[in-house]
């Protein structure tokens, strides 16, 4: 006599997880589904805070601080970096403070100062040289320093 091994009650066991899994497949979920909030109507967007300071870096490699134009290039920064300092140096003497650290009592008066800037550059322009002019503001004495994504214009 030869010993063999009896598959048919594998095989019984293998159909039945076979069924199993095919009534079970189309109760699982096929696709994945979100809820995305409408975007908000703004008919008024209201006024542009007056002391926001973006710094706009144009396609020419130029810099330009809200409206003022003609402050230099992305290389030579010294302009762009005495404007604000000079700014900056004002708010101090005017008492222009951050809403958000106003009523901080740790901070000295010259960290209250509303120091925020803006980033605004084209795709086009590349990351070194955008960090070039990072690098003048911080030395002007800006913070933080945010890049601007949507126009706030």
């Amino acid at each position: 006599m030869k010993p063999d091994i009896n598959v048919t009650p594998l095989i019984d066991i293998l159909l039945v997880l076979l069924i199993i899994f095919m009534v079970i497949s189309p109760i699982k979920p096929s696709q994945f589904e979100t809820k995305i909030p409408s975007e908000q109507e703004r008919d008024n967007p209201g006024e542009p805070n007056p002391h926001t300071l973006i710094v706009k870096i144009n396609t020419d490699k130029s810099l330009q601080l809200n409206k003022t134009k003609n402050l230099g290039f992305i290389k030579e920064t010294e302009k762009l970096q005495s404007k604000l300092t000079k700014i900056f140096s004002e708010r101090k003497d005017n008492g222009v403070l951050n809403e958000n650290l106003a009523t901080n009592q740790n901070l000295d008066m010259s960290d209250k100062i509303q120091k925020t800037v803006f980033i605004k550059a084209p795709k086009k322009i590349a990351y070194g040289e955008v960090v070039k002019v990072i690098d003048a503001i911080k030395l002007a004495g800006a913070k933080p320093i945010s890049l601007q994504i949507d126009d706030l214009d």
